[in-house]
């Protein structure tokens, strides 16, 4: 049986969580031995950007091209993706766990009366049921979650398992959907994005600053650091909120929380609110001046120095060997 995925996509491009939750399914199907990886993609996008998700592990593409379906009508997506589960037949849906992903899922839940299990970081358990573990408590412990009902949903958390890149091109279909006015009643006016480069939600690689930079206009440094290793830029919430930097880079509890594969954390203390947002990161390397910082007991790595003498070194080293 078919698993389907459902991917999102922002200015033409599928997300990279997408591409991970389509692995994760491809690696499902592999596990159960039988069928295959079907995505779902809503709204305006181009068909060889579909294609290209193949790559991660779908064998289709089923495609809602519906202008009204672009901005992310978290209604509308719900009963998108719901006629397409009904449609091939399946008892599976994969998505990422993110803003739209979590809103979605929550209204197919009801619509397929299908058990729900977010911030997924392995494949099942269904030697005896199935059992599914998860993330808590911003990271710090795990849950395994058994789903009794035949219809499930896996919302899975970022960087949980490796992108698979080697696949072949998807066929991408058309996919058509009855919507009604009902699917339509809240709009989007407007939507203000992040700037910069990359942004923080799909950052590989995070280099964030705190007020151990001592002020904005300091700021170079931790962006030209992350120029090099092609990284996206964040903040502490003191930062933010003094107005050094947009509260859109505040990493932490009331912020942003992050899972990079590399999180560099640069004059900044290391407070349980800004650890309860980035401890998700696979590895974690501090650079203060203060050795009693508490950001070190939760690093892998840790260099004891000032920023301003660590920071310019460390980036002409990269550049030398990137």
């Amino acid at each position: 049986m078919s698993i389907l995925v459902y991917i999102e996509h922002a200015e033409g491009k599928v997300k990279k969580t997408s591409l991970e939750a389509v692995s994760f399914a491809n690696k499902l199907t592999a596990q159960t031995g039988e069928g295959d990886v079907i995505a779902v993609a809503l709204g305006t996008v181009d068909s060889a950007e579909l294609a290209s998700v193949g790559k991660a592990g779908a064998a289709k593409v089923l495609h809602a091209d519906d202008s009204r379906l672009t901005d992310g009508v978290i209604q509308a997506h719900a009963s998108a993706v719901a006629q397409a589960f009904t449609a091939i037949g399946t008892k599976t849906l994969v998505l990422a766990k993110s803003s739209l992903g979590d809103a979605v899922a929550a209204r197919l839940a009801i619509k397929l009366n299908a058990g729900l299990v977010s911030n997924v970081v392995e494949l099942p358990n269904t030697s005896n049921g199935y059992v599914v573990k998860r993330s808590i408590y911003t990271g710090k412990a795990f849950a395994e979650t058994t789903i009794t009902t035949d219809n499930k949903i896996l919302a899975v958390k970022k960087n949980a398992v490796d992108l698979k890149t080697d696949g072949g091109d998807a066929t991408v279909e058309k996919l058509s959907v009855n919507l009604s006015d009902s699917d339509f009643a809240s709009k989007i006016i407007t939507t203000e994005r992040a700037t910069g480069e990359i942004l923080l939600p799909e950052a590989d690689i995070v280099v964030s600053g705190g007020r151990g930079l001592k002020g904005p206009e300091n700021w170079g440094m931790i962006e030209d650091l992350a120029k090099t290793l092609g990284a996206a830029t964040g903040c502490s919430k003191p930062v933010s909120d003094i107005g050094w930097r947009p509260h859109h880079e505040h990493v932490g509890q009331t912020g942003v929380k992050v899972a990079p594969t590399l999180y560099v954390a640069v004059g900044i203390s290391g407070a349980i609110q800004h650890l309860a947002g980035v401890n998700s990161s696979k590895c974690i390397v501090v650079i203060n001046k203060d050795p009693e910082a508490p950001f070190f007991k939760a690093a892998d790595y840790g260099i004891v120095g000032d920023a301003f003498e660590v920071i310019p070194k460390l980036t002409e080293a990269l550049k030398a060997e990137l």
